[in-house]
């Protein structure tokens, strides 16, 4: 089990009996000069609060750019609405979850347009230059901020070589207790790692399937057997940014 692995809303047993201690049931925690955590309930969740992640697994995403369509916003609508952050009418915008981007070969003209977020990689250099060890990964791959230890000072957003993380500058309204956010902290894509933990699909794969193109498969990368594995066993896929040696476990197929 990762050291820093998350336990109900994110915060171990150890955390939030040291937090009840300290004062529990404010509405609100001062961690600095302009800096306030909203408080948030526990959220309910298939997999027990005390029972460790399985560290067999490796959660990937697989993307067909082929599938993707450049006016199909409908993974980045869905990512909004599940976790509660707000679109401002441009899916390409960097401070979101995730995004939409386009890429023109300059030669032939051809485009192709894909999502990209939190890569959730192997070797994550987020983690490596948090200072306090608010961004982690969990046993099964998947990246995350605890934001009861998230101080703001934004390391890990120049440490991305993704643009995948944005600063919440604003005080927040209508949180969903499952997506705890707080002004002056970092965030990213968490895989809707709520959604995991229950046995059910990100939102942005569930939408994507109903409602766009079904470009995204998600899975357990270390099981050859799951249809993301069997699918990259048999067709090329690419890493964005490969020779960073960092391992995304989000991979691109077409692209």
């Amino acid at each position: 089990m990762s050291k820093f692995s998350l336990k109900d809303a994110y915060i171990d047993k150890a955390r939030r009996d040291f937090l009840k201690k300290a004062g529990a049931g404010v509405a609100t925690t001062v961690l600095g000069a302009g800096i306030t955590l909203m408080a948030y309930p526990d959220p309910a969740a298939a997999r027990k609060p005390d029972e460790p992640v399985d560290a067999s697994k490796r959660w990937g995403l697989l993307i067909d750019a082929n599938k993707c369509k450049e006016d199909c916003n409908a993974c980045v609508t869905a990512c909004s609405q599940e976790n509660g952050w707000k679109l401002d009418g441009d899916p390409r915008h960097d401070s979101q979850w995730i995004r939409k981007l386009t890429i023109k070969n300059p030669q032939g003209g051809f485009t192709q347009s894909f999502p990209v977020m939190c890569q959730h990689c192997t070797n994550p250099p987020c983690t490596d230059v948090c200072p306090t060890g608010a961004s982690f990964k969990r046993a099964d791959g998947i990246v995350l901020v605890d934001k009861h230890i998230c101080i703001g000072c934004r390391y890990c957003m120049m440490a991305c070589p993704y643009k995948a993380r944005s600063f919440i500058h604003q005080p927040l309204e209508d949180q969903k207790p499952h997506a705890p956010r707080g002004k002056g902290t970092v965030e990213a894509c968490t895989l809707c790692v709520h959604r995991v933990d229950r046995g059910d699909q990100p939102a942005c794969v569930e939408r994507c399937s109903k409602d766009g193109n079904g470009a995204l498969i998600f899975g357990d990368l270390n099981d050859p057997n799951s249809e993301i594995s069997k699918q990259i066993a048999t067709y090329p896929t690419r890493q964005i940014r490969a020779d960073l040696g960092v391992d995304p476990g989000v991979r691109y197929k077409n692209l």
